[in-house]
């Protein structure tokens, strides 16, 4: 007799046979597709051993093509997060203001530029830097992938922020009213230390995003990225279309893992000061961040 999850009914010997042969029918099903496309490329030589030989005998292909590529996607990815993370916090909390006037316009903001595509986003800020501003045209494809980028990415990011800020327990903002604190300093002091290590993890996914979005740019606007490489290479080293596209692949899983392992030592290590250092406002942190609201009053600033 069969046992039962909270989730599912545990399947018994007829469903554990047909799930095995499912599985079997699966896998010869893609190791024919597998074995059918590599047939093709090896019909075309893209499989010959003088198609994948540059990367790793030619120094050129590398300092000429391929290391330019990762500095230009690392550089768009880099001005992206820079600008689209505090402007993306910012929205955050402008939707959880408490004036109509604050929160109306910034919630309009944040779902218009949800609800368009990225690419259309980078197409449209092309063609504006083209028509109303003195940008040259070297560097007017990265202007546009990163304003297109900006503009999407602060709206996703804005809507982390809330859904993080969102999920605290309402009895921290309520103790911090009891001891006098207003909304800035709670936002400041109490919520978005304690929400940071609650959104990393979703943070983290759309910086992965934001450094795979580049290669629209690539596409689309000529934006010298790493897959814009993908027509230089074989252009200069015999049509080697599919070798150029696995090796720039591989690449962009290094660059992503590597970032998503530095989010993941860092969460850790949120996890473990919030452990040590408890998530309660001292009193002398709250009487500190009331003198400082205070002085910050009485300068008016």
């Amino acid at each position: 007799m069969s046992t039962t999850s909270v989730l599912y009914d545990a399947p018994g010997k007829r469903a554990k046979r047909r799930n095995v042969i499912y599985t079997v029918v699966a896998l010869v099903v893609f190791a024919l597709a597998a074995w059918w496309a590599l047939a093709i490329m090896a019909d075309k030589d893209q499989l010959t051993a003088e198609k994948w030989s540059p990367f790793v005998k030619d120094s050129r292909i590398w300092t000429t093509y391929l290391l330019p590529g990762i500095g230009e996607t690392l550089k768009a990815a880099a001005l992206s997060i820079v600008i689209a993370l505090p402007l993306g916090a910012l929205l955050g909390i402008g939707r959880l203001s408490d004036h109509a006037w604050v929160r109306v316009p910034v919630g309009v903001v944040v779902e218009f530029f949800r609800a368009i595509p990225v690419l259309l986003l980078m197409i449209f800020s092309y063609r504006l830097y083209v028509e109303f501003a003195n940008v040259s045209s070297d560097v007017r494809p990265l202007y546009a992938v990163v304003t297109g980028l900006v503009l999407y990415n602060a709206s996703v990011i804005a809507e982390v922020v809330r859904a993080g800020i969102l999920t605290l327990p309402r009895g921290q903002t309520d103790a911090a009213k009891a001891i006098g604190m207003r909304k800035g300093q709670t936002m400041s002091y109490v919520l978005l230390p304690q929400a940071v290590t609650a959104m990393l993890p979703a943070l983290v996914s759309q910086l992965v995003v934001i450094v795979k979005d580049t290669a629209l740019g690539g596409a689309v606007l000529g934006f010298a990225d790493l897959l814009s490489q993908k027509e230089t290479i074989p252009a200069n080293y015999g049509a080697n279309t599919i070798a150029t596209l696995v090796v720039i692949g591989l690449i962009y899983i290094a660059l992503n893992f590597a970032l998503t392992s530095f989010a993941g030592w860092l969460e850790k290590r949120l996890r473990r000061a919030t452990k040590s250092t408890g998530a309660v406002l001292g009193a002398n942190d709250a009487h500190q961040a009331n003198a400082q609201g205070h002085a910050t009053n009485e300068s008016g600033i």
